[in-house]
């Protein structure tokens, strides 16, 4: 046969859909399938590509003897795999509007966490085992392995080395062979870089070999070192990048000023964490009869970055900037992120400025979009920008900060009102010293400062989102999907199980009330995770499907193209909106861009907290070997039959005092009460109690630290007893 004529990537999709999806349709496979459609010789490998594709999509399965099914028809289902670091592991399906499938231990095969599996149904939701009853599966094949190479620590036994992950939800240690790499031989403790083999057997861990030394578990450096090997963050620009980047002036020149509108003029400034040296948003405001006039001036970042062009490619690439405790991965080079890029005071810089009027209600009246060229005027701090909102106006700095406050305060009660939900939390920096190691913690709140500045953010993005899909033009948007009721009824019984009275959470109003009635309790910070969890994550997206959290319908990013691709692509789009022949990417292309940005957010997202949290272990470690050890303000967030959770609210870290530590007395657990009694003193433990606690150990392998109480001694506070002669 000759084949017929070749058809869309899209199309040839559909047909196959459509041919495994007839009533009288037997399980073919890909060649069988290509010949029943009509596909020669020659195009079978565009059919094998659709074939690939769908199946990772989880919209087709392979069964036995490599043939097609649809996976209802076969009890399959494709999707991610999350392995807890029990061993257990939960199925995201792929399909929108699917539970997820609880994974046995036994079940997982040699599926790793992350990996891209599928799985068969073995047990419906009324026979399953989990805590949650849903079904149940087993995994059957690996589509893609997350991890080619895994970071870890080395060990001996007597017989043979192995390599703990630093990832605990990687649940087994790999066998490795040491060999010397580059004249050095690995030592016991040292950070390793290892390359999996093929892991054929549950019944044998998987093997590796050792492929990059990072050093010594303890050496300075070594620990962030580790976290960009694991999630395997760029640390060097391409040659082509950087000197395409050598070759943009570091002033702005009046060529690139031509035809721009002059803000030089205006009262324009910044506001930024105490650290940041990037800065790519600003903003003026002045009230006006009737209302406010709010200026939001954005870098013009694709006035440098080409499409196309090597900055480009390398920028999309990264997908966005990493911030790690002692260093940022940027995702532009440090000549443009932190110079001509960067809206510094006193220089002249390049924007996209957003210019919105709001009448005396908070309604948006008119908006209006320009490429602009300003000077700001001041570099503020968020901490000093605070301290001047908390005090009387004594300059025209003040007066306008205190006027932006004024319509900030008013955009966020109407968010609010409008069913915005508050799910921010305060944030812990980590101060470090020249050698990395942890110095300090400090907790950063959103405090007013912050708020102005978000408020602003927001309704440019959402002014941007709206002129965008209204003249029809593709882009990037940025979407948080309304979560799924049973993940939410899940959620529920947890915080029913914390004795907080709940309604209907697939009402929004019910979520709002929840989250007004744990503010400022003590497990406000671990149901608001709970919560979170519970919700879908935001993504990146071309169709405009709204945002849950912001209760926004129209939503973008187009306020940091410094360090997020997503609004470099958004800035492209809005800059060409009004040319008649204009350069905007296919959907396809644009589709394909938005799902890695996705990906390389959640990437970058999980490396910064896993570096914060192994700092935190560092400094806790340090506190083990110190004379006088810091004691800390601790709160009880739960009460389990082993001990209680304790959070250190400046720290913001969750840990044990394991009821083998409550020395001064004999603690009964009550679960009814969620709380321990001690049978001589009737001192209590529960929920909200405030304590003094000091660290007690340090587990570095599971990332778990415990604490015991400071002021309780052995035989504290016991009835007197009768002495003994």
């Amino acid at each position: 046969m000759a084949g017929k004529k070749r058809t869309t990537e899209q199309d040839l999709r559909s047909e196959i859909l459509r041919l495994i999806r007839e009533p009288k349709y037997r399980p073919l496979d890909k060649i069988e399938i290509a010949d029943a459609l009509g596909y020669g010789a020659a195009q079978r490998n565009e059919v094998r590509r659709a074939l690939r594709d769908l199946e990772q999509e989880g919209e087709i399965a392979r069964i036995r003897k490599n043939r097609y099914v649809l996976p209802d028809a076969a009890d399959l289902v494709t999707g991610t795999l999350s392995v807890h670091e029990a061993g257990y592991a939960f199925l995201t399906n792929e399909k929108p509007g699917q539970s997820d499938l609880f994974i046995a231990a036994e079940n997982t095969g040699t599926a790793m966490h992350g990996d891209h599996v599928v799985a068969r149904i073995i047990r419906g939701p009324e026979f399953s085992r989990a805590r949650t009853p849903r079904a149940e599966g087993r995994v059957i094949r690996i589509l893609a392995r997350a991890n080619e190479t895994i970071v870890g620590t080395l060990q001996q036994t007597r017989n043979f080395f192995y390599v703990v992950p630093d990832d605990p939800r990687l649940v087994h240690n790999i066998y490795v062979q040491p060999s010397s790499i580059h004249g050095r031989q690995p030592r016991l403790s040292d950070k390793v870089v290892v390359r999996l083999e093929a892991w054929e057997s549950r019944h044998v861990n998987p093997e590796g070999q050792i492929i990059e030394l990072l050093g010594p578990r303890t050496a300075p450096g070594v620990d962030i070192l580790s976290i960009i090997r694991k999630y395997h963050l760029p640390v060097e620009f391409p040659r082509a990048a950087l000197e395409e980047t050598s070759a943009i002036p570091e002033t702005v020149t009046a060529d690139a000023i031509d035809g721009r509108e002059d803000l030089r003029g205006q009262f324009i400034v910044t506001i930024d964490p105490d650290d940041a040296r990037d800065f790519d948003d600003a903003i003026h405001v002045e009230e006006i009869q009737g209302g406010w006039r709010l200026g939001v001036h954005i870098a013009d970042v694709s006035a440098y970055v080409r499409p196309g062009s090597a900055l480009d490619r390398e920028a999309r690439r990264r997908g966005n900037s990493v911030y790690l405790p002692d260093r940022v991965i940027p995702m532009l080079p440090e000549r443009l992120s932190n110079g001509v890029c960067s809206l510094n005071p006193q220089v002249d810089r390049l924007t996209h400025s957003i210019f919105l009027q709001f009448d005396r209600n908070g309604r948006i009246r008119h908006s209006r979009f320009a490429r602009t060229v300003i000077r700001s005027a001041h570099r503020l701090t968020y901490k000093k920008a605070f301290a001047i909102l908390k005090n009387p106006a004594r300059d025209e700095l003040g007066e306008r900060l205190h006027t932006s406050w004024k319509l900030a305060a008013l955009l966020r009660r109407k968010r609010f009102e409008h069913g915005s939900l508050d799910l921010d939390m305060p944030e812990v920096k980590v101060a470090v010293d020249k050698k990395g190691k942890p110095i300090r913690f400090e907790r950063v709140e959103n405090d007013e400062s912050h708020q102005l500045i978000e408020e602003f953010m927001l309704a440019a993005n959402e002014a941007v989102a709206r002129e965008l899909k209204n003249r029809g033009i593709p882009t990037i948007y940025r979407v948080h999907e309304n979560p799924d009721a049973e993940r939410l009824g899940e959620y529920r019984e947890f915080v029913l199980a914390h004795g907080i009275r709940v309604g209907d959470l697939t009402h929004r109003g019910e979520v709002q009330k929840l989250l007004a009635a744990i503010a400022g309790t003590a497990e406000e910070h671990a149901l608001k995770i709970g919560l979170l969890k519970s919700l879908k994550r935001a993504r990146y997206a071309t169709t405009p499907l709204g945002h849950y959290g912001l209760a926004k319908t129209n939503y973008t990013h187009f306020t940091s193209p410094i360090r997020r691709y997503a609004d470099l692509e958004v800035h492209r789009a809005l800059a060409e909106r009004d040319l008649a022949r204009r350069t905007s990417r296919a959907m396809p292309q644009l589709s394909a861009i938005a799902d890695h940005i996705s990906a390389t957010e959640r990437n970058a997202a999980e490396a910064e907290i896993d570096a914060v949290k192994m700092k935190k272990l560092e400094f806790f470690e340090s506190q083990l070997e110190a004379r006088d050890p810091q004691v800390f303000n601790a709160v009880v967030i739960d009460v389990r039959n082993y001990g209680l959770l304790v959070e250190l609210p400046e720290i913001l870290l969750t840990g044990l005092v394991h009821v083998s530590t409550l020395a001064d007395d004999f603690y009964v657990f009550s679960p009814a009460q969620r709380r321990f009694v001690g049978r001589q003193r009737r001192r209590n433990f529960a929920v909200g109690d405030k304590l003094r606690v000091h660290v007690a150990r340090v587990d570095q392998f599971k990332r778990q630290i415990d604490f015991a109480i400071a002021d309780l001694r052995p035989g504290q506070n016991r009835a007197p007893g009768r002495r003994r002669k």
